[in-house]
């Protein structure tokens, strides 16, 4: 569901850059306070993963489309919604400059959309509430249905607003939103069986790194021991990265994603048109940033490039992190200085 700079006009643009970089500046003094060190390894390590997992799109049968995990709901069960939001936008960064997937000028847009709902919607609505008197595999599975499937319509609807607001009349918004709608609610409910299993290893694995059922998570302690050591678990999720990211990755369904497949609907083409400065500005700072355009070598189809791309990615979404984590000082000692990871 990344959005293509061509479908937001630069107002519309600004405005979303506007409210996702509120929401992050109020994630980062969150964060702070929770001062919780060893989100330092998992914020990388699960960040690397949700980008990895981004690039298995599964096809929708019966539709000629496909979908891929968007993991804002995901990563705000583990890491809580503050941490898990920034880790969102360290993916869906890395994803906009290096790959070129997503516009840079529509990324505020692609945060919102994909980051926001998931993250705070997900986490604070629908997650916390189920898991209030504690974590059982049946709330995981209903609490990451629900969460995905909603907070993806919530992401699909934003998207035909967005468009409609930047006055993209190739995509007249009642048509539009009835294409989006449904197509975006079977990739929610496959999202949802996804999370649930990962969520259920992690529950199994160390229960505590749930958000809210244990550890330092507001104070709650689940009486359910984990299998796995923390630093188990953390390499267990880095090499499933791996292996979807390097591997798995290469076996996607070639489908169009449910935006591009409602754009091909409505519109008959995924390829819009738009001019002026500030999108000349944007695809010039993409074109030069972006070293592996479309998950790829450039000039290149071999199936390298994405396997590549796909461990390069995941990689540089850890650095970024773990990177951000000191840069923003946000775990510290009690004595003021860095904490390490």
């Amino acid at each position: 569901m990344h959005m293509a700079d061509a479908l937001v006009a630069p107002a519309v643009a600004g405005t979303m850059y506007v409210l996702s970089a509120s929401a992050a500046g109020v994630s980062v003094n969150q964060v702070k306070k929770e001062d919780d060190p060893k989100k330092i390894p998992v914020m990388g390590v699960m960040g690397a993963f949700v980008f990895a997992t981004q690039m298995l799109n599964f096809t929708i049968p019966g539709t000629g489309s496909s979908g891929h995990l968007c993991g804002g709901m995901m990563l705000s069960a583990v890491l809580g919604p503050f941490a898990g939001f920034l880790t969102m936008i360290g993916v869906l960064l890395v994803q906009c400059l290096l790959f070129a997937d997503g516009g840079l000028l529509a990324l505020g847009c692609n945060i919102w959309n994909m980051a926001f709902y998931g993250c705070f919607v997900g986490a604070l609505l629908i997650w916390k509430p189920i898991m209030k008197k504690g974590a059982t595999k049946a709330k995981i599975a209903l609490a990451s249905i629900l969460g995905c499937v909603l907070t993806l319509q919530l992401g699909a609807f934003s998207v035909t607003i967005e468009t409609l607001l930047s006055g993209v009349t190739e995509l007249p918004f009642s048509v539009f939103l009835a294409s989006m709608q449904p197509i975006h609610l079977a990739i929610g409910f496959v999202e949802g069986l996804i999370t649930t299993a990962v969520l259920i290893f992690v529950y199994e694995a160390r229960p505590e790194l749930l958000w809210g059922i244990g550890g330092t998570n507001e104070g709650r302690v689940t009486d359910k021991e984990g299998k796995l050591s923390l630093k188990n678990t953390v390499i267990a999720i880095a090499v499933a990265a791996a292996i979807c990211g390097g591997i798995v990755s290469l076996f996607a369904s070639a489908f169009p994603d449910g935006l591009e497949w409602s754009m091909e609907q409505v519109a008959g083409t995924t390829e819009l048109e738009a001019e002026g400065g500030a999108y000349d500005a944007a695809a010039g700072i993409q074109e030069t940033t972006s070293l592996l355009p479309d998950y790829a070598f450039k000039n290149s189809e071999s199936a390298a490039g994405t396997s590549f791309s796909g461990i390069v990615g995941s990689l540089v979404v850890v650095g970024v992190m773990v990177g951000a984590s000191y840069a923003f000082k946000f775990f510290k000692k009690k004595d003021g200085s860095a904490s390490a990871a």
